[in-house]
């Protein structure tokens, strides 16, 4: 018989109860481009009857209960922190939520990467739970020696990776790699997933203008050093030099560096030509898609990289994207992509004139856009398809390891 599902969710650090509240009128939350994790969550539990209990870290404390859904914002104390008051905001997150899967006899336990050290969740799967990673970012940074402190963590959580998980959700090829890499093994239940989009979003980002006059490069992210911001200054220094005015930089996000990105734009003098917009909202990111001619993402090495969904998202808007392997999307849209070497910003400097300049490769790689556009539409690749059918497993106590001792890195049947 089917066994009655009570599922703990450890989501990160969204306004999931904001989420919810969408969700239940039928609605997608406007503050997000891409289909929520948390939604997808409440729509496979809906559908399978499941009881489940979701902790956010979002920073404002609040509990919501409505029918089988438990819902919580609980902030992840210093989780700001460096050395080991951070080490000991993780340890703490974990406890915290081992006692919450206690108190709610919780049978399955799904847990997004940045709530705890992975170790701590051994814990869970010697109490009988069965424990769900959920990887949307990579393990370590592929291209900088691992620190002392990083190699001890990764080798107290190989363990929880190789023999404590009933199964692990990954955003990418590269997070599979990494782990078969630190369990040496190569028959991890593994269970891949894509970021996942309604065609809705996108059906208002017309083509981009012809002319290329002015040529426009959007970037949109969080705006810190490590995400190559200040790499963007300097390649605009570079083409204002050259003569180039007809290129002009739209960046929008906050962040730490913001300020100190304006400032250095003034300093510059390269008002004109880099505009740093800010918080953008979704209806102003539709309106900077349908400005722009391509997409930069210019992550540098010492940031630990997620899937980083502005890549699939200026693809969506039909917009070429240049970016480095340091983003681990570039394997599934490489057609869409001028792929160049991370931290150097001539040679993004180079793909951009190239795109502009060269009519015929900025239509070939636009038309790369259209060939990779449907995996994100397809549903039956998302997340919510991969957790859905590991939870039936689980219900209908199916061995999982079993079903993926190959070592198949697939959504299950």
């Amino acid at each position: 018989m089917s066994k009655a599902l009570r599922v703990l969710y450890a989501a990160g650090p969204g306004d999931v109860i904001g989420t919810y509240g969408y969700w239940v009128e039928g609605h997608d939350d406007p503050s997000q481009v891409s289909i929520t994790y948390s939604s997808q969550f409440y729509e496979v539990c809906r559908a399978l009857n499941a009881q489940a209990y979701v902790i956010s870290s979002h920073p404002k404390k609040k509990l919501f209960r409505d029918g089988q859904f438990l819902i919580e914002h609980r902030p992840i104390v210093w989780r700001d922190s460096s050395g080991i008051f951070y080490h000991l905001g993780q340890l703490w997150s974990g406890l915290q939520l081992i006692a919450s899967a206690i108190r709610f006899r919780s049978n399955v336990a799904v847990v997004a990467d940045g709530t705890t050290h992975w170790f701590v969740l051994s814990i869970l799967s010697w109490l009988g739970v069965q424990v769900i990673p959920s990887l949307h970012c990579v393990l370590w940074r592929k291209y900088i020696p691992q620190s002392r402190e990083q190699k001890i963590l990764l080798k107290l959580s190989s363990d929880f990776f190789a023999n404590r998980c009933t199964a692990i959700l990954t955003a990418s090829n590269e997070i599979n790699e990494q782990l078969k890499q630190l369990t040496e093994s190569e028959n991890l239940p593994l269970v891949n997933f894509l970021p996942t989009y309604q065609r809705t979003e996108f059906a208002e980002v017309g083509e981009p203008d012809e002319e290329h006059s002015p040529f426009r490069v959007l970037f949109a992210g969080r705006i810190e050093h490590s995400k190559g911001v200040f790499d963007l200054l300097e390649i605009a220094k570079r083409f204002v030099a050259l003569g180039r005015q007809d290129i002009r930089f739209d960046i929008c996000g906050k962040g730490s560096a913001l300020e100190a990105l304006r400032e250095s734009v003034k300093a510059a003098g390269l008002e004109s030509y880099f505009v740093c917009h800010g918080h953008c909202n979704k209806t102003q990111m539709r309106e900077m898609f349908n400005r722009s001619h391509v997409v930069i993402v210019p992550t540098r090495t010492d940031f630990v990289e997620g899937f980083n969904q502005v890549v699939v998202e200026g693809i969506l808007s039909k917009r070429p994207v240049v970016t480095s392997a340091v983003c681990p999307a570039l394997s599934y849209v490489e057609p869409a992509v001028v792929e160049v070497q991370p931290n150097d910003w001539t040679a993004y400097g180079d793909a951009i004139l190239k795109l502009c300049d060269v009519r015929e490769f900025y239509k070939q790689k636009q038309q790369g856009c259209l060939g990779v556009q449907e995996q994100f539409y397809d549903k039956s690749l998302g997340w919510a398809a991969a957790l859905k059918s590991v939870l039936v497993a689980v219900q209908e106590n199916t061995e999982l390891r079993k079903t993926l001792e190959e070592g198949t890195e697939s959504k299950l049947a």
